[in-house]
């Protein structure tokens, strides 16, 4: 029997500071030493499985933490634990399945701080449908709290649940101060289409302008909510007055560059080719689909995802994040090239698409990559969704983007700058891989969305069937982006030279060479 001469607690000091002082081999042999002393630890074995997973030794660091819960199920630093650690893996069905397990064990289902930490982690994960359950069942539980009923708000509009969405948000707005800063009227807005100025909401907008405490950004959204409420009902003039509110407010605010964005852009121009290239997996096929926001992305990527071979990821972070990367710069090395790939499958194919072979990617920032990505992935398809340029500006205008990458979208003068950029890199791009870029036109999607799709889903190589059966986004989907309502409806034409209405009142559009 071993003899105790340090506290558990003063072991797990010393095993943080050698951790922090960059000892990973002195942390493991400290820990080592420490669970001979203290073997029922349970922050020891929880550090150990840290330890062991910034070693790479994922395998043993998750049957660490399976074993903890094994013996206390509601141990809730383990199951966060293991849930990120599978959630970095791309395991997200499994990380979300670790966190529903831990708060069912949980004997306390009043604690709204863990509920919302949980929340996070499963939209962190986009288990959406997760998340919002956990939501629910916390409202259950505290029905009064208004994070609760916001957060709740968030999921439902991005699961097609409006009239739910709507009873959260206009919850949360009613019993919190400080729901007018939880984007709660831009949520609203987005989730409807109104018929006439005398919705409530009109009122409601109106009255959140008069609050002395209102934060700037949460100003601008208002007006971005009055914009599109006026859009609505024709009142075109109405809605200029607030989206020029709005975009001046939010210009101010953003941190978007146009001299870093111009230095990108050049940079990837002046770029020489990248002459290593990767074999085809054949069992991965990524479908990037890009081109400017608003410019139908989020539409034929819900189209596309009918088929069953097809797996729709929405917009992921990771081609930029690895873009970004020292090791993919310049004309990367075949080793470097293929850790990238592995890294971006890993996070595309997830655990829960078995059956699907083409994966969509529609962050449509990623024409800045293209070269990268087809480097890492030569048989990708590139889509490029283009759409009138007075269209595409309008629409870009009239959003309220949470994503400070998108804070161009504030100025007209900006908006002209990225959708020219975006022309010169996919010219560029179609010199050196012609056969790997289709362009499809807004304009035709909206028109003939059936042959549209199936002529794109041939050129694609998926299997011959109808891979459009229906004209819009099947409700059990979730849609983040800013066309959450819109690309639910049925497919239609109304939005073609829409910036007409505008004319009169938005001069800088007739400024924009219109394509």
């Amino acid at each position: 029997m071993s003899v105790v001469t340090r506290a558990a607690h003063d072991w797990l000091a010393t095993v943080q500071a050698q951790l922090l002082r960059g000892e990973a081999g002195a942390a493991r042999a400290t820990l080592a030493h420490a669970l001979t002393e203290h073997p029922a630890s349970i922050e020891l074995r929880r550090a150990q499985a840290g330890v062991l997973a910034k070693a790479g030794q994922n395998t043993e660091a998750e049957s660490v933490l399976r074993e903890l819960l094994g013996g206390s199920p509601q141990d809730v630093a383990s199951a966060f634990a293991l849930a990120q650690m599978l959630r970095e893996q791309g395991r997200m069905t499994a990380a979300a399945t670790v966190v529903r397990a831990c708060l069912r064990e949980k004997p306390n289902q009043r604690d709204t701080n863990l509920a919302i930490s949980a929340i996070e982690l499963l939209d962190d994960c986009d288990r959406k449908l997760d998340a919002a359950a956990v939501a629910d069942d916390a409202i259950v539980a505290n029905p009064s709290d208004a994070r609760l009923h916001a957060y709740a708000g968030m999921f439902d509009s991005q699961l097609g649940r409006f009239d739910s969405a709507r009873e959260h948000y206009l919850f949360a707005l009613q019993h919190d101060e400080r729901a007018w800063e939880w984007h709660a009227p831009i949520g609203l807005s987005s989730a409807q289409r109104y018929v006439d100025a005398a919705h409530s909401d009109f009122a409601l907008f109106n009255d959140g302008l008069q609050r002395q405490n209102l934060s700037e950004k949460a100003r601008a959204e208002l007006h971005f909510a009055l914009g599109k409420a006026h859009d609505d009902i024709g009142e075109y003039q109405q809605a200029t007055r607030h989206f020029r509110a709005g975009n001046a407010t939010a210009h101010r605010l953003t941190t978007w560059s146009r001299k870093n964005w111009r230095r990108g852009i050049e940079a990837r121009l002046a770029a020489r080719s990248i002459t290593h290239q990767l074999e085809a997996t054949g069992d991965f096929t990524p479908v990037f689909v890009v081109g400017m926001p608003r410019s139908g992305t989020t539409l034929l990527a819900g189209l596309l995802s009918r088929h069953p071979k097809v797996c729709n990821r929405g917009e992921l972070p990771w081609i930029a994040q690895l873009a970004g990367q020292p090791t993919l710069a310049g004309d990367p090395a075949r080793d470097n090239l293929r850790r990238a790939a592995a890294t971006y499958a890993m996070h595309a194919r997830q655990d829960d698409a078995s059956g699907a072979y083409w994966f969509i990617d529609k962050q449509p920032l990623n024409f800045r990559y293209i070269d990268l990505m087809l480097a890492m992935f030569p048989d990708a398809k590139i889509v490029h969704c283009s759409r009138g340029a007075r269209d595409t500006a309008l629409s870009l205008w009239m959003q309220c983007f949470l994503e400070d990458v998108q804070g161009y979208s504030y100025d007209f003068g900006d908006i002209a700058l990225v959708m020219h950029d975006c022309e010169r890199l996919l010219a560029r791009w179609r010199q050196r891989h012609v056969d790997s870029i289709r362009t499809v036109w807004y304009e035709d999607l909206v028109a003939k969305p059936q042959t549209t799709v199936a002529n794109l889903a041939q050129w694609i190589g998926l299997p011959p069937r109808a891979a459009s059966e229906t004209a819009s986004i099947h409700p059990a989907s979730s849609i983040s982006t800013a066309s959450l309502w819109q690309a639910r409806q049925p497919v239609h034409s109304k939005s073609v030279e829409r910036w007409r209405h505008y004319a009169p009142h938005v001069p800088e559009l007739m400024r924009i060479p219109e394509t």
